[in-house]
């Protein structure tokens, strides 16, 4: 029996992931300055307007007018032709006052559900539309700022479906790449040029897949793009930030949070959970749910689904988790080294699949196998 799944990537001149950059790269200079700033930071970008705004609680000082500059540069946008308004103020105190419980421990900074989840499909433990999505713009991003191809320009995404045979990747079934690109270059010329640097090296030798079925830029023309072309909020790319829609998702966003709120921290938790199960041989496929109150720092619940591929009691396994790893705010915080990374990097690249990371480590997961077998 025949199935598909699909999923997308964005390359970080995408307005949203634009917006997203630089929201993360604000939380990195409170964090930097403050290890303990509290930061709920939110972008908006439009045509020849950057707004941000949101709630922050440091000691730190920052220019935050400077550093949306130094991100518009480094995407490849002109940061003069934009207005950077900047509307923050500091963290509610009904709010603040559910977080700081107590000297060591930390209420969860606002209510949420979070999931976590992994396949052995690939070696990164994603799935593989989404880690071939990816891949693809990550090539694009590369051979852009390589001047490989030096008619292109920073707007771009793609959307990745692979076809499905008996639960098993058979082929891919289409490529749909847009690009943004000067003007001088023709159509069939800048198709010719993705196919040749981006295409084939990312593609090839992954799976099998028809000339046809392979989408550069359909409209025809994509010469005004980023937030000229579409208005770019922080969150809106949420599915390319986790799973590529192949998980079931919370609605809460990463960027521009500190990790005290859960929809990041837990998140995190949650998958270097579900990638520890898959990772140990315990099952093929894992996802972890968790679920916080605003103010208490344990979860409201926990829960795994291994969709029947588990290979010893599901009960067992759940039982083990909750023992092996912590799930309330503050040492979650510490175990995953949430305040010494920069989450700038995350937004580019992705928040999962480095092994680097440390929600990502395979450590964990030979740990856990470990514990599972005493």
């Amino acid at each position: 029996m025949k199935h598909y799944k699909s999923a997308e990537s964005v390359t970080k001149g995408h307005p949203d992931k634009l917006c997203d950059y630089i929201a993360d790269s604000i939380l990195d200079g409170y964090l930097k300055g403050d290890e303990s700033s509290r930061v709920a930071v939110e972008v908006m970008a439009t045509k020849g307007l950057i707004l941000v705004a949101g709630e922050v609680t440091s000691k730190a000082a920052l220019d935050v007018e400077n550093i949306v500059r130094d991100v518009l540069f480094d995407v490849g946008y002109e940061p003069q032709n934009f207005e950077i308004e900047v509307r923050l103020h500091e963290q509610s105190p009904d709010i603040a006052q559910g977080v700081d419980r107590a000297e060591n421990l930390l209420g969860a900074g606002d209510q949420g559900i979070v999931y976590g989840y992994a396949t052995d499909e690939t070696p990164e433990h994603l799935p593989l539309p989404q880690v071939l999505a990816r891949r693809l713009t990550m090539r694009l991003e590369e051979v852009r700022e390589k001047n490989i191809i030096p008619e292109l320009e920073p707007d771009g995404k793609c959307l990745v479906t692979v076809e499905y045979e008996n639960g098993e990747a058979t082929k891919i079934h289409s490529v749909v790449l847009s690009s943004q690109h000067k003007e001088s270059i023709s159509n069939a010329d800048l198709r010719k040029a993705i196919h040749t640097h981006v295409i084939r090296p990312a593609l090839e030798g992954v799976l099998p897949f028809e000339e046809e079925d392979i989408l550069i830029n359909p409209t025809g023309r994509f010469v005004i793009g980023g937030p000229a072309a579409d208005t770019g909020l922080t969150g809106r790319k949420l599915a390319v930030d986790t799973y590529g829609g192949l998980s079931k998702h919370g609605g809460g966003a990463f960027s521009g949070k500190d990790p005290t709120k859960v929809d990041r921290s837990g998140a995190y938790m949650a998958r270097l959970i579900a990638r520890s199960v898959v990772s140990s041989g315990l099952a093929k496929e894992c996802e972890v749910s968790i679920a916080y109150a605003i103010g208490r720092p344990e979860p409201l619940y926990f829960d795994i689904d291994c969709f029947g591929t588990e290979t010893k009691d599901i009960e067992t396994i759940k039982e083990e988790c909750e023992t092996l790893f912590p799930l309330s705010v503050l040492p979650m915080i510490h175990y995953l080294k949430l305040r010494e990374d920069s989450y700038a990097p995350l937004a580019i690249k992705g928040h999962f699949g480095d092994s680097e990371l440390p929600w990502e480590n395979n450590l964990a997961g030979l740990l856990f196998h470990a514990g599972m077998s005493l």
